[in-house]
């Protein structure tokens, strides 16, 4: 099973004979098995050059880039696993048919209001009470049938948000406050850790459209726009409270993060490169956890389940059968 790799020190990043080697600022060498890379992160200062990129592409392996403050600032993509006009006339038809676009668009939205119900739903039956928030999430999942603009379908999935987070203060524990979803930056360690676990899902959704045909450019739910993969955020959408949240709410419960792995400046709080290495660590873990699929009758990784969904998607838009977005059903 092909894995990640994160980078957090300095240096340089090199093809080295038929291997992927980092050389450090004090010169110490590292070798990464690339045959087994489905993408590199690089969170540190990083030089490379074409030669590695070339090399990289001949695998399949992407790199992706965390800048200024370890936000996400970009992808070196390799070469698609699969190239298709026809599929690619398909995508774009569907976003220029208006109903059809809000179909899809209504899936994202029914998909992230399940997965976020069913995390709610996880504590409250333990020792909280989210009636309330229960109750809201519902609501706007039984909305979304009556809602036929992508605009109306934004507006449900930020009421049903932010029910979701008015739990995040109840669940996180003593020494943690949410206190709303702030970033750009992020103001408080719970709002950096979405915020880092966000980028996360996001970078590696990129990884898995592009073993499709699809192009990650075209979406349905977010506007397209310059500088992004958008269909990212549609599918990253969905997978967010299963992949993100959960690692969050799991690694300050246990306290394998604590307020001293983050640093405050400039009116910002951001995780620590400690901070960061531990937060990877553990989801990178949940990405290689299997379960068992109702429909491959097989277990499957987190990180193969957003391989199946943009494959999902292209089957869709190329036979018509149903999309149906992910739901955690266990």
């Amino acid at each position: 099973m092909d894995r990640n790799y994160h980078i957090f020190s300095d240096g340089r990043l090199e093809r080295h004979n038929d291997t992927v080697r980092l050389v450090t600022l004090d010169g110490e060498k590292k070798y990464l098995p690339i045959e087994k890379a489905e993408a590199i992160y690089l969170h540190g200062q990083i030089e490379y050059n074409t030669r590695l990129v070339s090399f990289l592409n001949t695998h399949g392996t992407a790199i992706h880039i965390f800048g200024w403050k370890d936000y996400y600032a970009g992808s070196v993509m390799p070469k698609r696993g699969q190239t298709s006009g026809q599929t690619l006339v398909e995508q774009v038809r569907a976003y220029d048919d208006v109903e059809h676009r809000t179909t899809i668009a209504r899936k994202f939205v029914a998909g992230s209001i399940h997965n976020m119900r069913a995390n709610v739903a996880y504590y409250d039956a333990r020792k909280y009470d989210f009636e309330t928030a229960l109750e809201t999430l519902d609501s706007a999942a039984e909305q979304l049938q009556n809602t036929d603009t992508v605009e109306a379908l934004m507006g449900v999935e930020a009421t049903a948000r932010r029910a979701y987070y008015s739990t995040f203060d109840s669940i996180l524990p003593d020494g943690f406050v949410f206190n709303g979803r702030h970033y750009n930056p992020p103001t408080n360690e719970a709002n950096s850790l979405i915020s880092f676990g966000n980028s996360l899902v996001y970078a590696n959704v990129v990884s898995g459209i592009r073993a499709t045909a699809l192009d990650p450019a075209v979406s349905y739910l977010h506007e397209p726009g310059e500088r992004r993969y958008s269909l990212a955020l549609d599918i990253a959408d969905v997978f967010k409270p299963v992949l993100a949240d959960r690692v969050i709410f799991r690694l300050l419960n246990r306290k394998q993060l604590t307020p001293s792995d983050f640093e405050t400046e400039l009116n910002s709080c951001l995780l620590t490169e400690s901070g960061r290495k531990t937060f990877s660590k553990a989801f990178e873990e949940t990405l290689e956890q299997t379960v068992d699929h109702p429909q491959l009758n097989r277990k499957v990784s987190y990180q193969y389940l957003l391989r199946i969904e943009a494959y999902k998607l292209k089957k869709h838009l190329l036979t018509g059968e149903e999309y149906v977005p992910f739901k955690r059903w266990w």
